[in-house]
């Protein structure tokens, strides 16, 4: 099928028109789509706060998807004594840091989720991540695991200037951030199944959410 306007699009199920174009319609269509559009407005209505909560979830999904992938390059990363490979486990170290961390910035962009929902037994290494974000990663602070400084040596001729860095992470990650990973990837798909129960408690309607295949690397 062709689309007779641009504003006009379908996919495998459906045909797409806008509303600016009902009042083209012939009037027994007009009213039936009148009536199914009062419909949805009216379930909408209802199931606000519960939408609401559905979109934070959503902005959820991408980052714990992006944190298990991380997760995964870094438990496989190869690692032998060589500036390349400790410059990699830096920067998947980094991602991993900064990725978790999203998940627990407030105000808009928050993913809904607390530190009180993470078991106890997790959380002093949830809080050794957000720390080692603020600290080390998304800015140069201080924190026991990196430090830099300068030798300087003189002679009759010149002053040499020798860079000293310490640098300390674990190689693969720690064993607990698999433990996060999991808890993370569960939390999210528990609220997402609660959140769509409620939908249909509330307006009658079945709700629901594409689910595909895992991943590759998960449980990897």
């Amino acid at each position: 099928m062709t689309n007779a306007s641009p504003l006009v699009w379908e996919d495998d199920e459906y045909v797409y028109i806008p509303e600016e174009l009902f009042q083209h319609l012939p009037p027994e269509y007009l009213e039936r789509f009148e009536t199914r559009k009062h419909q949805g407005e009216d379930v909408l209505r209802i199931a606000d706060t519960d939408i609401k909560s559905l979109v934070r979830l959503a902005k959820a999904i991408p980052t714990t998807s992006s944190l298990s992938y991380v997760f995964h390059r870094l438990r496989t990363a190869k690692f032998d004594l060589t500036a390349e490979a400790l410059m990699e486990q830096e920067m998947l170290t980094t991602a991993f840091v900064v990725t978790y961390s999203k998940l627990f910035i407030s105000g808009s962009g928050g993913s809904g989720i607390s530190r009180d929902q993470i078991p106890l037994h997790l959380r002093q290494v949830h809080d050794d991540i957000i720390e080692l974000r603020h600290n080390r990663y998304a800015h140069n602070g201080s924190h026991t695991s990196i430090g830099s400084g300068i030798q300087i040596d003189f002679d009759d001729a010149e002053f040499r200037v020798t860079l000293q860095v310490n640098m300390g992470f674990h190689v693969g990650g720690r064993d607990e951030w698999e433990q996060l990973v999991r808890f993370l990837d569960g939390h999210i798909h528990d609220r997402l199944t609660k959140i769509l129960n409620r939908l249909k408690a509330k307006t009658g309607y079945e709700w629901t959410f594409p689910v595909g295949p895992a991943p590759d690397w998960i449980g990897k």
